[in-house]
């Protein structure tokens, strides 16, 4: 056991030191990163209150907040969620999720999301109104992950994502890695801290026929083709640092009060906090407010969000002992412009 814990902690000890190499950027860098869907949330459960529970996010969401909260999953999960990203720009989000018990204390999962931006014009220099049909942009990734009990209260993960962006002509794929720890401590296990880092992977770049041009030598008796190469860019690694505490008021009620910090490499730090309620583990209210720097400024912010979110979830237990249960999840978070991000998932546990 002494073993396991030391393995923990170096981990841990090696996440810190990491991010001193990782986290050397600052808001004036905002807008240089790229593949920023990986900063989207496509969760409700976790949504529903600004991801404040990273330190105690539970299930195939984990692989979104904290990859170590995989490893709580008692059998199989399944979770599919849509959401429709700021209502009005005809933007949808469909994201699933798999995690699959492997022995004794080992969960496998994968996850998977893909936005969908409709049907574009297609327009060139010489037909800017367009006119000549359409397009589908598309952006995707894929997660394969592993999380591992090492005891009551030490819970890690690993997880590898592939990224991929593309239209038409212009593709560009990549890969990055998260990795986080959990700590469950309190007489009742009530007291939960987290960290997890998120989005390391080398830089990306685009490739395809549109970076092309075809044109014709001085002597117009040859074409020739010219292809741009695209600068590279990096991906928006971040680090969650949080906590939580679960407050037992007897059998029936629990409220959780949650809080955490995100350090960006690209855009402003954020802090979130959050508060749910829960009863008879069957009806969970949430709500959350995430802040960061001139976010209550509709001059100074710099982000779609102005803070506030809320949730709810509906768990219906089944089976003999009522430990595995249907589950129906919903989030709104508050954005402005727009009118706001809906989400609404199913879930079923085993």
């Amino acid at each position: 056991m002494r073993t396991k814990q030391q393995r923990t902690t170096a981990l841990t000890v090696a996440l810190a030191f990491t991010t001193a190499a990782v986290f050397a950027g600052n808001p004036d860098r905002a807008g240089s990163a790229g593949a920023t869907q990986l900063l989207i949330n496509p969760w409700a459960r976790s949504s529903g209150w600004a991801l404040a529970n990273s330190s105690s996010v539970r299930g195939a969401e984990a692989m979104f907040g904290n990859i170590a909260g995989l490893a709580h999953i008692n059998k199989t999960e399944v979770l599919f969620t849509n959401t429709k990203w700021l209502s009005g720009s005809g933007t949808t989000i469909n994201s699933i999720g798999f995690g699959q018990k492997l022995g004794a204390s080992g969960v496998l999962g994968i996850s998977a999301m893909t936005m969908g931006f409709g049907d574009l014009e297609i327009t060139t220099v010489d037909n800017p109104a367009g006119g000549l049909g359409t397009f589908r942009p598309s952006m995707a990734n894929i997660g394969f992950s592993y999380a591992k009990s090492f005891s009551n209260s030490i819970h890690g993960g690993l997880l590898i994502r592939m990224v991929s962006e593309s239209i038409a002509n212009v593709r560009s794929q990549g890969m990055c890695f998260d990795a986080g720890i959990q700590y469950v401590t309190g007489e009742k296990e009530n007291v939960h801290f987290g960290i997890a880092l998120k989005n390391v992977g080398p830089a990306m770049s685009f490739s395809g026929d549109g970076l092309s041009v075809q044109g014709l030598l001085i002597s117009g008796s040859d074409q020739l083709t010219l292809e741009q190469r695209s600068a590279r860019f990096e991906i928006p690694s971040l680090l969650n640092i949080g906590a939580a505490y679960d407050w037992h008021l007897n059998d029936m009620h629990r409220i959780t009060f949650a809080g955490n910090f995100t350090s960006n490499s690209f855009t402003k730090d954020q802090g979130s906090i959050g508060i749910e309620y829960a009863f008879k583990r069957m009806v969970h209210l949430r709500g959350g407010y995430m802040y960061e720097d001139g976010i209550t400024s509709e001059e100074e912010r710099t982000t779609v969000f102005t803070g506030p979110s809320a949730g709810l979830s509906i768990d219906l237990p089944f089976g003999e002992e009522k430990k595995s249960a249907l589950a129906v999840d919903y989030s709104y978070r508050a954005t402005n412009p727009f009118a706001g991000i809906h989400s609404i998932g199913v879930r079923i546990s085993l």
